[in-house]
């Protein structure tokens, strides 16, 4: 297949593994842009393999299409993208991503002492909360979300 042809929807999903109905809800999320062939049929560009692997790869680390489709949005239009333009992107998600990395590792940290202790002491438990002070700070397991247990 000559790379002007484009690919078809049933050849991008293939190579991607995605259903067709995941690109074309993609393409009605705005994250891939297809053209028209002569014929009238939905062509793909060999650009949005990567486009598609990266919206895969970035859902499986929590982030929702809205994040998504606004940094696709960061991508050029006409061509396609380059190293540097997806370097560009992945600077932006390492921080969100370095955050988790942190949040995970505290998590797993406490929830092993805690469930490893065997201590069954509320008084003595780095993770109790009397009277929820910590539901002052938001909603959610504050103290595993990082808040600092009041002394």
């Amino acid at each position: 297949m000559a790379v002007n042809e484009g690919l078809s929807i049933g050849a991008l999903a293939r190579r991607t593994g995605l259903a067709v109905s995941a690109i074309r809800y993609y393409e009605a999320q705005g994250l891939i842009a297809p053209w028209r062939n002569a014929g009238g049929q939905r062509r793909f560009d060999r650009a949005d393999l990567r486009r598609l692997s990266f919206i895969m790869i970035a859902q499986q680390f929590g982030f929702t299409l809205p994040q998504i489709k606004s940094e696709l949005d960061r991508l050029p239009g006409g061509r396609t993208p380059t190293k540097a333009d997806w370097t560009r992107i992945s600077q932006s998600f390492r921080s969100a991503l370095d955050a988790r990395i942190t949040t995970l590792t505290k998590l797993r940290d406490n929830l092993d002492g805690c469930i490893g202790c065997g201590c069954l002491s509320l008084d003595a438990c780095a993770l109790y909360n009397p009277v929820d002070r910590a539901g002052e700070n938001g909603p959610g397991p504050r103290y595993l979300m990082g808040d600092e247990p009041a002394a």
